[in-house]
């Protein structure tokens, strides 16, 4: 089974497709997708399971703005938004829920 010119070329598209759509092509794809976040329906997840959920929204919110950026899930995950974990108050307590 011989790999036409054809067969090459295809792999090669997809390849590009594959890394435009993860996102790791290029800074400019990341920055376009981190202003276009939901930050109301994500901090709405994050927060889902707070005593204090309306506290929790508006922090949220807040750093959800700042930082184009919430962790996953409904706590921890700090690690994947790194601006939004470094965030703190005044009294120096972490901000971000």
């Amino acid at each position: 089974m011989a790999i036409t010119r054809s067969t090459v070329v295809l792999a090669i598209l997809c390849f590009i497709l594959i890394r435009a759509e993860l996102g790791i092509y290029g800074e400019d794809l990341h920055m376009d997708a981190a202003k276009n976040i939901d930050c109301g329906g994500k901090c709405n997840y994050r927060c889902s399971k707070t005593s204090r959920h309306k506290m929790c929204i508006r922090a949220c919110n807040s750093c959800c703005k700042t930082c184009s950026c919430v962790p996953p899930g409904t706590s921890g995950n700090r690690d994947m938004c790194p601006c939004y974990a470094s965030l703190t108050t005044h009294g120096g307590k972490l901000k971000c829920p």
